[in-house]
């Protein structure tokens, strides 16, 4: 009997000091040129280095995806890329999981800004102008240009919601950069930003996800469009489009957990290996996108630093997005919006 109990002790004993079993987890991004490079630079090196498996899933930011999974106890997402208004509204609607942020390093070597308490930014991307300069007789300089159809004419591509979209309105009425958001947190503001939008509404071929600005673009069938600056970058090599830094909004995506979520301690354990120098600099080299991690940008090559947002040159007249105002005004800014769009 002794015997037995000891050989149970011991096969028990072995198979908690064995390694632990590995998991797959769900990463669910915004897909196309992005998600291809996170898998270069995270998700292949993360499960060698783990043996714990990554399943690239694609969304186009849709919260109410996340929260219905959340409300049923129903998560099926591991990890998921959110934009950073979108990270503090889930935050504070308890959607996403809190994080001990400690276990991902020295705030100090990061740009501000990308420790949040249920997310951790892993690069930076701007919404810019960009157009095909083989469609232009000659290259527009900021969104007022972009509203002006008679002198270039054409279809001009937006994103379908009212962030950006609003702010770059506001630009090409005159209001500069730095005072947009004051101007947008009034009534007044936001009248007006629609009233603007009104002028170009016939001109506007509509824009969901991160691919499309860029097809329309080569194809013709804009001439303009706002768009990622990443993924402009990705295809200038066999194209002519080009970016105009100026008036841009920059953000961080960040990493989130949603609550409720299983093998968070993997999650984790994801989350900081994506936040290494070495990984982040993959990630910058595959797709034009800045590292948060400071260390990460003296590992590139200085040829590809001009295609980053965040160089100084690049974003000195561009607009942090205001992730307070997003979270406060957001829903019903998009209800108007959608009202507006369906008109």
């Amino acid at each position: 009997m002794m015997t037995t109990l000891r050989i149970t002790f011991l096969a028990a004993t072995l198979a908690t000091a064995g390694p632990a079993l590995a998991v797959d987890l769900t990463a669910v991004s915004f897909g196309g040129a992005s998600k291809q490079a996170q898998v270069k630079a995270f998700y292949e090196p993360f499960a060698k280095a783990t043996d714990n498996r990554i399943l690239a899933g694609e969304y186009n930011g849709e919260m109410a995806r996340v929260k219905a999974m959340v409300d049923t106890n129903s998560v099926t997402w591991n990890l998921v890329e959110v934009e950073s208004p979108e990270l503090a509204r889930g935050c504070d609607e308890g959607l996403f999981v809190e994080l001990d942020l400690e276990r991902f390093g020295n705030p100090d070597d990061f740009i501000p800004g990308t420790f949040q308490p249920c997310g951790v930014g892993f690069f930076v991307w701007s919404t810019v102008l960009a157009y095909n300069a083989d469609k232009l007789k000659a290259a527009p300089a900021g969104w007022s240009d972009f509203w002006d159809v008679q002198k270039f004419p054409g279809k001009r591509g937006l994103r379908k919601g009212a962030k950006y979209t609003l702010e770059f309105a506001l630009m090409a009425d005159g209001v500069a950069p730095a005072e947009v958001y004051d101007v947008l947190a009034t009534p007044e503001g936001v009248d007006r930003a629609f009233a603007k939008l009104d002028q170009l509404k016939p001109h506007i071929q509509w824009w969901e996800a991160g691919a499309q600005p860029p097809q329309y673009l080569v194809s013709g069938d804009v001439v303009m469009s706002s768009a990622y600056n990443g993924r402009i970058a990705a295809v200038q090599n066999e194209s002519n489009l080009q970016v105009v830094w100026n008036g841009g909004i920059y953000d961080f995506d960040s990493w989130a957990i949603p609550k409720g979520a299983q093998n968070q301690e993997q999650a984790l354990e994801f989350i900081a290996f994506s936040l290494r120098p070495e990984q982040q600099k993959i990630f910058s080299d595959n797709i034009a996108y800045g590292p948060t991690h400071k260390g990460a940008v003296k590992l590139m090559d200085p040829a590809r630093l001009p295609l980053m947002p965040t160089t100084p040159e690049n974003i000195a007249n561009q607009v942090a997005i205001d992730v307070t105002f997003w979270a406060d005004y957001g829903e019903q800014l998009e209800q108007r919006f959608n009202a507006w769009a369906a008109r």
